[in-house]
């Protein structure tokens, strides 16, 4: 299989259009039809549905979709890697994030070293713990920013110098909008509650307690900025952190903390056996000083 085809693949199931991906990927039509037909016939298995104006992928389609995100995001992180292992000046970071207002500890470091690298480009994707570990693990990802405390025996990581806040997004028209100082679980009872599905399941249960089946998740989202889209039209309250939606005055969203209080630690995270880039052996010592000195400055 060749990472070419992979391309191929990865453009039209995105754009479900043999004629829109072919635009992009500046080949014909018939270039890429050609393709695919030979990557089904490798694998065995049909990958499209072909319409009259649009391709719908098959569930081994959908499958190979997947797959093939993290191939070619490896393929592009080898090349990059090697073509620019011998710049002094330069070079590419691969990030996975969580969603949090600390995300800009992150910003700042790369800010300032980038002053010294000015030729540094970083790519960065979003996704829960999950995605990011798998990334990890894969070495499609140097570093990752995860929501929980990392297995110290498989990760290296610093804890970022906050905490993230947990409150419900609502509308500033809600009754519940009132509460400004608290929502409690039972305040919650009954309410469409929208939610990502690895916080229902690992991180509000602490909260909640045995009054967690009281509650119900209307919708799950991973971007909380898509929920809260939701919210506006009224379908729902958001659990989420706090500083991730505008929620000031004026925004027709209100942010209010839960009661008892709920807070989440943020880690910067990468593997103990990671083989890094020079840029990424660069940045990580970096960091780590830069770790040292913020606690040299505290302990005075």
């Amino acid at each position: 299989m060749e990472i070419q085809a992979l391309r191929y693949f990865y453009a039209v199931a995105k754009t479900e259009n043999m004629t829109r991906a072919a635009s992009q990927l500046h080949v014909s039509q018939s270039t890429i039809s050609r393709q695919l037909k030979a990557l089904e016939e490798e694998l065995g298995q049909k990958l499209f549905i072909r319409h009259s104006f649009s391709i719908e992928l098959t569930q081994q389609g959908r499958l190979l979709q997947d797959q093939a995100q993290d191939l070619l995001m490896m393929a592009d992180k080898i090349e990059h890697e090697f073509r620019t292992w011998d710049e002094v000046d330069g070079g590419d970071l691969y990030l996975g994030l969580a969603e949090s207002y600390q995300i800009r500890w992150l910003a700042s470091w790369i800010r300032q070293f980038k002053e010294q690298y000015p030729k540094l480009h970083y790519h960065v994707t979003s996704g829960d713990r999950e995605q990011v570990y798998e990334r990890l693990d894969r070495g499609v990802l140097d570093f990752g920013v995860v929501c929980e405390q990392p297995n110290p025996d498989k990760y290296s990581y610093l804890r970022l110098p906050e905490t993230d806040t947990w409150g419900a997004v609502m509308r500033s028209d809600s009754p519940l909008a009132k509460k400004k100082k608290a929502i409690r679980v039972e305040d919650l009872a009954g309410q469409p509650l929208f939610a990502s599905e690895e916080a229902w399941e690992h991180d509000l249960p602490s909260w909640g307690q045995d009054k967690m089946a009281s509650l119900q998740l209307e919708g799950s989202f991973r971007l909380a900025y898509n929920g809260s889209i939701f919210v506006r039209e009224g379908l729902g309250i958001m659990l989420t952190f706090d500083r991730l939606i505008d929620t000031s005055p004026g925004s027709g969203l209100t942010f209010v903390p839960l009661a008892p209080k709920l807070e989440e630690r943020l880690y910067f995270t990468w593997r103990k056996d990671a083989t890094f880039s020079p840029i990424a052996k660069r940045f990580c010592k970096y960091v780590l000083e830069k770790n040292q000195m913020s606690k040299q400055r505290n302990a005075d």
